[in-house]
């Protein structure tokens, strides 16, 4: 991959998104800030029912990843794994002993 391709990529990143996980308690909705630091990193914060959530995440390519933890409804560790394509992103969240699920965003 070229770096031209990587960094179109990477600026297509930035910015609020809204988030809908389809978790086994229903859909899960959250407002997503990203910030690139640089080709392979970015941080962001997540606002949810589960509350603030504040992260470092890995860029590679047209996919971010990222893992935060929560409280509430239970202690967990999730962890992100999204494809950006423009205005959209949708990929897949591990929750934990809960297994994984779907995870789809728009720009807000």
């Amino acid at each position: 991959m070229s770096r031209f391709f990587l960094t179109e990529n990477i600026v297509a990143a930035d910015g609020d998104w809204i988030l809908v996980i389809e978790t086994p308690m229903g859909p899960q909705e959250a407002q997503l800030s990203v910030r690139t630091k640089s080709d392979t990193a970015f941080d962001g914060v997540m606002n949810g029912q589960s509350g603030r959530q504040e992260f470092e995440g890995k860029i590679e390519g047209d996919t971010l990843s990222w893992q935060t933890e929560i409280t509430r409804p239970v202690e967990l560790k999730i962890d992100f794994t999204v494809t950006v394509n423009g205005d959209a992103l949708s990929g897949q969240v591990q929750l934990g002993m809960f297994g994984a699920a779907p995870v789809t965003g728009a720009r807000s």
